[in-house]
């Protein structure tokens, strides 16, 4: 008998999505489902905001800026919090103090592939950023993630201060706007099932079920590695 391959789920996310990390919060009660299956989470990386510099804006500015004023999110804010206790997240958005441009965060994420460490990394990256108010621009504050889930850190010290990957991350950034995402989580189950948004476990439970079900079909989505 052949042994049936993984199903795999696609993420596509960002990690100063508030949005992305209710998904992941929902993905792992949908997993916490399905342990009958064999699953396989890969993320992949988007960015809100590429024209933020490497060194980030300042949040107040940045809200200002896009929305009209820093009240102008509260409304937002707010229903994400609500729906982040019954998670476990605790939103602190006025901790918040710096807009970062993502892509190091992302070519951490890469790299925590090789270990098998990419939910743990990405899990962290978002306590950090949305709970603790972290600073995510300091190769320090990467360096210290990397150590926390187990990865090489020194390793990682080494390839922050180079461009290792960043074309690579750039590259699966505009695969994934060209595949038409236009918002995040973006989830894909076993490349045929595209879910935009966070979405209930229930829906994700559906959706994962429905895919091993059917996993004799082709695949419409193909991944950049």
């Amino acid at each position: 008998m052949t042994q049936k391959e993984p199903l795999v789920i696609d993420v596509i996310s960002d990690v100063v999505c508030p949005f992305c990390y209710l998904g992941k919060r929902r993905l792992d009660k949908a997993l916490a489902e399905v342990t009958d299956l064999d699953v396989v989470v890969r993320w992949h990386p988007y960015q809100l905001d590429e024209t933020l510099p490497k060194e980030g804006k300042d949040r107040a500015k940045y809200l200002s800026d896009k929305f009209g004023s820093v009240e102008a999110v509260d409304p937002m804010h707010q229903r994400i919090e609500a729906e982040g206790r019954d998670l476990g997240i605790n939103y602190k958005f006025d901790k918040i103090a710096n807009s970062p441009n993502t892509l190091d965060m992302h070519r951490l994420i890469l790299w925590s592939r090789a270990d098998d460490l990419q939910s743990e990394t990405v899990e962290r990256l978002f306590q950090l950023y949305f709970e603790e108010g972290a600073d995510l621009t300091k190769p320090e504050a990467l360096v210290n993630v990397a150590k926390e889930v187990g990865m090489e850190h020194d390793l990682v010290e080494q390839l922050l201060e180079t461009d290792s990957d960043l074309e690579k991350t750039q590259k699966q950034v505009a695969q994934a706007r060209e595949m038409g995402v236009t918002g995040v989580p973006f989830f894909i189950i076993d490349g045929r099932f595209a879910i935009s948004g966070a979405e209930k476990p229930e829906t994700l439970v559906s959706a994962i079920r429905h895919a091993d079900e059917t996993s004799t079909t082709e695949p419409e989505y193909t991944m950049m590695q």
